[in-house]
């Protein structure tokens, strides 16, 4: 008993609003045409939608059950009221969800967009799972169950084995992305701990969790027993909270990235069961893509992406003693007229920023002080790391939002031959990316990933609130304490409008 009405005006839109999202793609992968990518987005979606609740209006009615006369009554005079009671429910949910999402969006700060599509991701996740549940307990009304022997006055509808697959891996990854993107939330917005959390056994217990769902999911193809499907779900929250809590929180970006492409597995898986295509191709273009980014972050970090999707990566127990500052050693103090003297009478400045300049909000008035610079003949680039923030392209926007030029941000393969020949490197709220302990200490956590050769510049110029704090991994940095570093201790913000008016 189908309920989807399908003609060729619908695929025709859905196709128009796939490419839509293709360039959507496209333009987010580049500053400079984010812009134009987020409207195509935006377009593509609305073609979707609009699409979607035309070819489905249908569904209640269908459903209506036969009467003993053979008439149809509620087909015949309730089908309009029913269709126009389920648009109204709908284009009110809509409404709630736009408005909800106009409110977030003009009120949340840059420095919150990590937690914020942690959350996003978890909501994509849990609707996944509603929707799988619904599908699993009213299969007729989505077109993908028989019926056969009623059971007690009662009809038993059985699920095609194919649709109980799509449903059995839609639960499964809507599970593991809503309860992993929850604890990445807390992570990144500080309710937990940044430090890795092991657990003993971990490794066994996750494979053992795994197994069981891929199981039940086989199993379930041969028997539709409630307990197996609520068994498939909880196994599924329970595995997306087991693989998140051992991820340190300087790999979080790769954790955001890939929690992406899982939101977008779970849509796709979704979509099979809906037998909508708009659904299948933006989920596989939003899990591909998410798949890929994070397989470009782990090669830049030097980490496998298979553990990445196993969980627990660089998450090796910390020999190093790096959960604290080390003891006192000597460094050195500068101020802001110091900084401002020796940047004037460098040749090259290499900006290195990190979350603590997302923090302090001080994009804007650093491209102030790079203005400046350049008024003095100074020639100013920016390095940006690969996981530079809390999640993948996050110093890029807060840049591009201050209108810097795109031709003077530098990602880190291209720029980090430069240190070697650069007056002075300014680090701006970065830590665990200037590291030397990534390249030196197998015991830390972030032993392995690349960071920026900032030590090897004539001048180091680390802006940071205090002496007493460590990065976001935990580690303690040797940079602080180099004979060529002079430490800026203040708020971000406050130190670079000091560093502009000694400048001036």
């Amino acid at each position: 008993m189908e309920h989807v009405t399908v003609n060729p005006w619908a695929a025709l839109a859905y196709l128009v609003a796939g490419v839509c999202f293709i360039l959507a793609l496209r333009g987010l992968s580049s500053p400079s045409t984010s812009q134009r990518g987020n409207r195509m987005g935006i377009i593509g979606m609305t073609i979707a939608v609009v699409t979607t609740l035309i070819t489905h209006a249908p569904v209640l009615a269908v459903a209506c059950p036969q009467p003993a006369n053979g008439v149809a009554l509620c087909e015949q005079f309730g089908a309009l009221h029913l269709d126009t009671l389920a648009l109204i429910e709908i284009l009110g949910a809509i409404a709630i969800g736009a408005v909800i999402g106009v409110v977030t969006a003009r009120k949340i700060a840059m420095t919150d967009m990590p937690q914020l599509v942690a959350a996003f991701h978890s909501l994509v996740g849990l609707a996944a799972v509603l929707v799988a549940a619904a599908a699993f307990l009213n299969p007729q009304a989505f077109g993908i169950a028989d019926q056969v022997i009623p059971m007690i006055g009662q009809p038993f509808w059985a699920i095609y084995p194919q649709s109980r697959i799509e449903m059995g891996l839609g639960v499964a990854i809507g599970a593991i992305t809503f309860s992993g993107s929850v604890i990445a939330f807390l992570k990144l917005n500080g309710n937990m701990g940044g430090a890795p959390i092991m657990l003993p056994g971990r490794h066994v217990i996750n494979l053992g969790v795994l197994a069981g769902i891929l199981g039940l999911i086989a199993y379930f193809t041969q028997d539709q027993s409630p307990w197996i499907f609520w068994t498939i779900t909880a196994l599924s929250f329970v595995i997306g909270f087991l693989l998140i809590i051992p991820i340190g929180g300087a790999d979080m970006p790769v954790v955001v990235s890939m929690l992406n492409s899982y939101s977008g597995w779970a849509a796709a898986a979704m979509g099979f069961t809906l037998h909508n295509s708009a659904m299948i191709i933006t989920g596989a273009l939003v899990g591909s893509s998410g798949a890929i980014l994070s397989y470009i972050m782990c090669k830049a970090m030097n980490r496998s992406f298979i553990s990445v999707i196993a969980g627990g990566f660089g998450a090796a127990a910390d020999t190093s003693g790096g959960g604290a500052a080390k003891e006192q050693r000597p460094w050195k103090r500068g101020s802001a007229e110091d900084a401002a003297f020796l940047m004037q009478q460098a040749e090259q400045v290499i900006i290195v920023p990190g979350y603590g300049m997302a923090v302090a909000q001080a994009q804007h008035v650093l491209r102030e002080m790079a203005d400046k610079l350049k008024e003095h003949g100074v020639r100013v680039k920016y390095a940006i790391h690969p996981v530079a923030g809390r999640m993948p392209g996050h110093m890029n926007v807060l840049l591009a939002e201050a209108n810097v030029p795109y031709d003077e941000v530098f990602e880190l393969e291209d720029i980090n031959s430069e240190f070697a020949q650069t007056d002075v490197a300014f680090i701006i709220g970065a830590n665990d990316v200037v590291n030397p302990a990534a390249k030196t200490d197998k015991g830390s956590p972030i032993y392995g990933m690349p960071v920026f050769d900032v030590e090897k510049a004539k001048t180091v110029l680390f802006i940071k609130r205090s002496m007493g704090g460590v990065g976001y991994a935990g580690v303690d940095n040797d940079v602080f304490y180099m004979d060529n570093t002079m430490m800026l201790l203040a708020d971000a913000k406050k130190m670079v409008e000091e560093i502009v008016k000694s400048l001036d």
